[in-house]
């Protein structure tokens, strides 16, 4: 801990990012999370540097610097993730937003437009967390029908908070395991968009304590290869599909091609694309039905 007696802005973020640093954590969490407990924007925390802190935001400051550097993720600490430009309440419910994962709702949304034009387009978000992908294509394509579920009512509760924060609705939030809540009654969809959980059991040994130790399994680990839940979507698909529609997936890197065959499995006259993120690695699957 650091007693301050009292301290300025400057030296508070100077300590930090040491403490930080001493942690192996990144020094900029510094940053946001004091501007978190200044209530400021960047430009404003600049231009506070030489002022004095008050107690009160130097203690929320110095806690949430502690427990970062214990491993809690920032987003958990300030409550909330930037996605698309827009603000979504994260809790360790949910699987906190990530930047390629507006990559792919970036595609998905230039395909329906190519291959929809106007017409009327239904969409569920697969395993849908904060809410995140559901939210983001209904508020760009207002014209959209979205349907988001999750196996677990926490989560819906995160998504429905944030689809009110944004005003993204109405969206349809249904509770239940992949697609089994429309197998009775015949439901289908025309796009169908996931980012479930992808990462093999084995590969939790050598990740951050940051994200194993503190965001949802359920949300990062899929089995021995990491491909239990596509597998069971693919399984699904034929049943949820409707004649012409688009899937959309974020894969994990080197797992393109075989979430890749098993699309093809399912869809053999589909056309399966595989693009890659900013990054150079292979990060999302598209498959265009009956087109």
């Amino acid at each position: 801990m650091c007693n301050t007696g009292q301290m300025k802005v400057f030296e508070a973020l100077k300590w930090a990012s040491s403490y930080l640093k001493e942690h192996g954590r990144e020094e900029h969490a510094g940053e946001l999370l004091l501007r978190h407990a200044l209530g400021a924007t960047r430009s404003e925390m600049l231009m506070k540097l030489r002022e004095d802190m008050s107690d009160n935001s130097f203690k929320l400051f110095e806690k949430n610097i502690t427990l970062h550097g214990e491993g809690i993720p920032i987003q958990y600490l300030i409550g909330y993730e930037e996605f698309y430009g827009r603000t979504f309440e994260v809790n360790e419910e949910v699987l906190i937003p990530r930047p390629e994962t507006e990559e792919l709702v970036y595609n998905m949304l230039e395909r329906i437009n190519v291959l929809y034009g106007n017409e009327t387009v239904d969409m569920i978000d697969i395993g849908t967390g904060s809410g995140a992908i559901a939210i983001t294509m209904k508020l760009e394509n207002p014209a959209l029908q979205v349907t988001a579920t999750d196996l677990f009512e926490e989560s819906l509760q995160v998504a429905k908070k944030n689809a009110k924060r944004n005003g993204a609705e109405p969206i349809d939030f249904v509770h239940g395991d992949l697609f089994e809540p429309f197998f009775e009654t015949g439901r289908k969809f025309d796009v169908i968009l996931s980012n479930p959980p992808y990462i093999p059991d084995k590969d939790a040994a050598e990740m951050s304590e940051v994200v194993v130790g503190h965001e949802p399994h359920r949300a990062l680990f899929a089995g021995i290869d990491g491909l239990d839940i596509y597998k069971r979507i693919c399984a699904q698909l034929p049943f949820v599909l409707r004649d012409k529609g688009i899937i959309g997936f974020e894969v994990g890197m080197g797992q393109s091609e075989a979430v890749s065959k098993l699309l093809l499995n399912t869809f053999p006259a589909a056309k399966v694309d595989v693009v890659y993120d900013i990054n150079k690695k292979d990060r999302m699957v598209f498959a265009e039905v009956g087109f």
